[in-house]
């Protein structure tokens, strides 16, 4: 892996990170203020999967690129 793919792979990674972070908290202080339906708990739910699947859909495409 070169170095600037692997820095791509990181920044991304830290994004996610960020990004999973920034969403944890926001579902922290939106069930302080009200509690979540299970509708809405479960949305949140799937939606951080969603995330996860991407990102490692990313991870697995810039994987196999880089053995043509």
């Amino acid at each position: 892996m070169s170095n600037s793919q692997y820095n791509e792979q990181n920044e991304q990674d830290e994004l996610q990170k960020y990004l999973e972070e920034k969403a944890k908290q926001e579902q922290e202080k939106e069930q302080e203020a009200e509690p979540l339906s299970a509708y809405e708990a479960c949305v949140l739910k799937e939606s951080a999967k969603i995330h996860e699947l991407i990102a490692e859909a990313r991870k697995e495409g810039k994987d196999s690129s880089e053995g043509d």
